[in-house]
């Protein structure tokens, strides 16, 4: 996976982190749990806070 497969992030954290309510999660905490997702191979520094704010709408429509 890498920044710009937003769906499949946002469908992956849904998995990884079922107990979150991604409404109130951080960018800080989201960026890293982001890297900590198996098959994530980006760089870290290629998110900025537009793909961020992609992945958490996207994860709370998976969410619902």
């Amino acid at each position: 996976m890498r920044w710009t497969d937003t769906r499949e992030i946002a469908i992956a954290l849904c998995d990884a982190h079922p107990q979150v309510d991604p409404q109130y999660v951080r960018f800080t905490d989201l960026h890293a749990w982001v890297l900590a997702l198996p098959g994530f191979d980006d760089a870290p520094e290629r998110s900025g806070e537009k793909i961020l704010e992609s992945i958490q709408m996207l994860w709370i429509e998976e969410r619902d």
